[in-house]
């Protein structure tokens, strides 16, 4: 084996070969492996030229697959040779010249072959095999020289193209990872101008990313978060969080501005990151919702089998008494009847009569309220069962100055129920809805309204009345609890209302209206055929 370590190369020759210094313009738009190959097979053949040899080729090394690939030839692969032989292979020059110190000629069964190693900053690159090396004219100590100095070359070149490459595969995946996430990312400099954004941010925008560079971080989020995200003054820089509403970016985000820290330390920016919360905050409103009506039924079921137990042995006596006095009141009065004292009680004995029978009616709610009663279910329409609630209520409302406005935009909506329970629980909350109007002492209205869809019946009874105080409207479903004097209410009405709606398979909910009153929905299962839904019409009682 022949060999010229590179300090040794380049002395005394007379006419150095023309690839000795490569042109710039070689590296010039090779941002890749692949297109290097291909500009350097006319500089191999070059040096076959020079050389006189048969064939050169650059091989490459693959770290990762322990193997050596031929990245260029003077003439392109002759005849069926593998293009990749693993590092470890003892008799390929390409693996032997890739452990070597320099330029050698290497002994092989086809005539020597020239190799020289070629290496970066502290690793292999590959290896330059120059085969039929020996026919030409030169020198062995020119073509080591030769094949030197293409080596170092060749290995400044290709170690710069590989940095490169890998340098823009990083910042390809950097960039796909940046678009890939699902929140929205927005970077500004420091006179609060947006100068990157992931594609979240120009999908919810539904703009070109190119048209939001540069423009105030106001135009883009709105003046609202872009003076907030905007640290004052004096303010220490760090991570702030918020939470709210955006109707530009369409959803509910938690936002979360950090500082722009470059090499130095210095802040040069600001980084917001948008995250839509919509879908998980309808989602825990609604276990909430869940929740409380779970928790409202175990309540009325516990609260039931008590109550059933006592309403049925007090009903009873209470049934007695009430007959008893059914049969005094209607008995024959007797020859002195016109007496004071006889007037004076048949007076008390029908307050006494009134009085039983409020009791029995409270008896009859408790036996509702625990489910005790059969349910008599049948296919009817619910604005039937409304037409009688309106019916039954039409003076009272009359008196109290409030206007009753019915919103028929499905008449034809049914419901598979018992129409008497059915019409209890709309009663009870169109007379909480009276007494909330007349306690305002002026006069209002109440809007009830149905709707269907999605095999569902929906009712909605609004009234203009004061609302309900925020600490009570969470115990309104609760058994006895009522806010109204004593006398004036059991506190067992929205309980009873509730429990019937349950029964129903339905849901009752009760909010106030931002623009003031209270929004009462029951929502109740569909019959297995609903007809098709009418044109709204508004009918006013």
């Amino acid at each position: 084996m022949t060999s010229l370590p590179p300090s040794q190369s380049g002395a005394g020759q007379p006419d150095p070969p023309p690839f000795q210094d490569l042109s710039q313009a070689l590296w010039r738009g090779i941002s890749s492996t692949t297109s290097l190959g291909a500009s350097l097979a006319g500089v191999l053949s070059e040096f076959n030229r020079y050389l006189g040899s048969e064939r050169a080729g650059v091989w490459l090394h693959d770290r990762r697959a322990r193997e050596l690939w031929l990245l260029a030839s003077s003439h392109g692969p002759t005849g069926p040779p593998a293009t990749r032989v693993p590092v470890g292979d003892p008799a390929h020059p390409a693996a032997r010249g890739l452990r070597l110190e320099h330029a050698s000629i290497l002994p092989a069964p086809s005539g020597p072959v020239l190799v020289a190693p070629l290496r970066g900053w502290r690793r292999a690159l590959g290896t330059l095999v120059i085969e039929g090396a020996g026919k030409g004219t030169r020198e062995p100590e020119a073509q080591l020289t030769a094949a030197a100095d293409l080596g170092r070359q060749l290995s400044t070149g290709i170690e710069n193209v590989q940095l490169l490459e890998e340098m823009l595969l990083q910042r390809r995946l950097l960039e796909d990872t940046f678009n890939s996430l699902t929140d929205l990312v927005l970077v500004t400099d420091g006179a609060n101008r947006v100068v990157q954004m992931n594609n979240a941010v120009a999908r919810r925008l539904g703009r070109a990313r190119r048209s939001l560079y540069e423009r105030p971080l106001a135009e883009v989020v709105g003046a609202d978060l872009a003076d907030w995200a905007t640290a004052p003054d004096g303010e220490p820089a760090g991570e702030r969080v918020r939470t709210l509403d955006h109707a530009g970016l369409g959803g509910r985000f938690v936002v979360t501005v950090t500082p722009l820290i470059n090499e130095d330390g210095e802040s040069v920016g600001q980084v917001l990151v948008a995250r839509d919360v919509t879908r998980q905050t309808r989602l825990e409103a609604e276990q909430d919702a869940l929740r409380a009506r779970l928790a409202q039924s175990e309540k009325l079921a516990s609260l039931g089998q008590f109550v059933a137990g006592i309403a049925h042995e007090i009903n009873n006596p209470l049934q007695g008494v009430l007959g008893y006095l059914e049969l005094l009141l209607v008995a024959p009065a007797p020859a002195d009847s016109r007496s004071p004292a006889n007037r004076a009680l048949r007076r008390e004995l029908r307050r006494i009569y009134r009085e039983a029978d409020r009791a029995a009616k409270i008896v009859q709610d408790l036996l509702t309220l625990s489910g005790s009663l059969r349910i008599d279910r049948r296919r009817l329409r619910i604005e039937r069962v409304l037409q009688k609630v309106v019916a039954s209520q039409r003076a009272a409302l009359a008196r109290a100055r409030i206007d009753l406005v019915r919103d028929e935009r499905d008449e034809r909506a049914t419901v598979t129920g018992d129409a008497l329970l059915l019409q209890q629980a709309f009663l009870n909350v169109l007379i909480n809805a009276e007494h909330a109007i007349a306690g305002s002492g002026r006069a209002g209205s109440i809007v009830i309204s149905t709707t269907s869809a999605n095999h569902r019946v929906v009712t909605t009874i609004r009234d203009t009345g004061p609302g309900i105080p925020a600490d009570v409207l969470p115990r309104i479903f609760d058994p006895f609890f009522t806010t109204k004097a004593v006398g004036q209410g059991t506190g067992l009405g929205l309980a009873i209302t509730y429990g019937i709606v349950q029964e129903h398979g339905g849901h009752i909910h009760v909010e106030n209206d931002p623009a003031g009153g209270t929004v009462v929905t029951i929502d109740l299962p569909a019959a297995n055929s609903t007809p098709a839904a009418r044109e709204p019409r508004t009918a006013r009682e």
